[in-house]
């Protein structure tokens, strides 16, 4: 399991680990989860900077088949992800301007990423 700075889950085979963590994965797949759903999308070589590892894992084959998620098709779990992105952001809009009728700002994520 690779998960990246953008919240993005793979899973793969490594073929080289460099000592600066840099990663050269093959028969990638991402994996998104919505809920109690996920789906898996091939994604073929992914070549991963060691600045942007966060977690890098082996998946416990075992307790991975005794999950509680329910596989879907990828143009299911697409839309779902679309479905709850809209959802979140309108809930983000109604919070940003109750705070502004309030006389308060919320600073934007991206001008606080200096890292």
């Amino acid at each position: 399991l690779f998960i990246a700075r953008k919240q993005r889950n793979t899973d793969y085979f490594l073929s080289l680990l460099t000592a600066a963590a840099n990663l050269v994965l093959h028969q990638t797949v991402e994996r998104i989860h919505v809920g109690k759903k996920y789906g898996d999308i091939p994604r073929g070589i992914f070549v991963v900077r060691g600045e942007n590892v966060v977690l890098l894992g082996e998946i416990d084959l075992e307790k991975e088949s005794d999950t509680p998620l329910q596989q879907v098709s990828i143009e299911e779990i697409l839309e779902e992800q679309r479905v709850e992105q809209q959802a979140k952001q309108e809930s983000e809009k109604l919070k940003v301007q109750a705070l502004k009728e309030r006389g308060l700002s919320v600073p934007r994520a991206d001008t606080l990423d200096e890292y």
